[in-house]
């Protein structure tokens, strides 16, 4: 059975796809325009990249997406994600992380005290 007889692809006008502007969201960007032939509306999480987000904006352009929206997420990802990480006493490879070295990639995180 092939993908199209499962799905009727030509209803497919839009696509919002989570886009990191990294080498797998950029493939599959590009696919989901030439197989659907349908816009794509980009959206990603600023959890304190920083400077990052603006090649990722750069990136989504260049590839003809007309909406894009990278919403500030910074807040929530510390209260859902890192605090629950630290309370569980979350480990990798087998040590415990260490809060300051988690944080020093989210420069933003450090308004935020333990």
């Amino acid at each position: 059975m092939s993908h199209s007889s499962v799905h009727n692809t030509k209803n497919i006008k839009k696509v919002v796809l989570a886009y990191s502007g990294g080498l797998d969201t950029s493939v599959i960007l590009k696919w989901l325009q030439e197989h659907y032939q349908c816009e794509v509306v980009t959206f990603t999480a600023d959890i304190g990249q920083g400077e990052e987000l603006e090649p990722v904006r750069s990136k989504a352009l260049a590839a003809g997406v007309k909406e894009i929206y990278i919403d500030d997420l910074k807040e929530e990802f510390v209260k859902d994600f890192v605090f629950p990480m630290f309370r569980a006493n979350a480990r990798n490879s087998g040590a415990l992380i260490n809060k300051k070295i988690y944080l020093q990639p989210y420069p933003t995180f450090n308004a935020f005290k333990y």
